[in-house]
């Protein structure tokens, strides 16, 4: 008895709706996703079981580095124009347009007035090893406000209702915590968030 042969066919799947659907999905991620500004410093923040969330837009972060260096910055770059214009007018402080760019391109704030035009003086590769070493003083000046005070009251008087939110190394000393804390309390800032991570293990138990 013969055989019958069966012819063998090749199997053509069509990708078309599959590359459509990737190309959706990744526009839908791209246009969705929050950008996170790059910090002058890694800091790792202490565990706690708090699950209240920092809002997106209208804050003030102060960030504290192990070594108890101060820095603060803001999303919104008009603002931080602003402050920035308060602080060095009160010191006197003129910018050049390439100090200016820089500041501009800057994260945070992250040095002290002394050295404040020659830190934006330098590439962007320097500043970036730079500010590792600076950080932005809270001693008082003369008897009055801090250079991070200005930048506190600098902030406040770009936008009403910033919200200040406070970043600490777990390595931190609680001396500079302290400090920092109660030259906030003394202008009258004693609303503001730590930011920690959230312990899942603790919360769950």
């Amino acid at each position: 008895m013969a055989k019958i042969k069966i012819q063998k066919k090749d199997v053509w799947i069509d990708m078309t709706p599959m590359s459509d659907v990737m190309t959706l999905l990744l526009c839908f991620f791209m246009l969705t996703s929050t950008f996170l500004t790059p910090e002058p410093v890694q800091v790792v923040t202490p565990n706690s079981v708090s699950e209240v969330k920092i809002p997106e837009q209208d804050v003030l972060n102060i960030l504290v580095n192990p070594d108890g260096k101060i820095f603060v910055g803001t999303e919104n770059k008009n603002n931080m124009v602003a402050m920035m214009e308060t602080v060095t007018d009160k010191f006197g402080i003129s910018l050049n347009a390439l100090q200016l760019k820089h500041f501009k391109e800057d994260a945070m704030v992250g040095a002290p007035m002394s050295k404040f035009t020659a830190y934006l003086s330098l590439d962007p590769e320097k500043m970036a090893e730079e500010i590792q070493k600076l950080g932005v003083p809270t001693d008082s000046i003369d008897g009055g406000k801090s250079e991070f005070q200005e930048w506190v009251a600098a902030a406040r008087d770009a936008n009403p209702d910033i919200k200040l939110a406070i970043k600490c190394d777990a390595k931190t000393p609680y001396g500079v915590v302290k400090k920092m804390m109660s030259e906030l309390q003394d202008m009258n800032e004693n609303r503001f968030q730590l930011i920690t991570n959230l312990d899942v293990k603790r919360l769950n138990d």
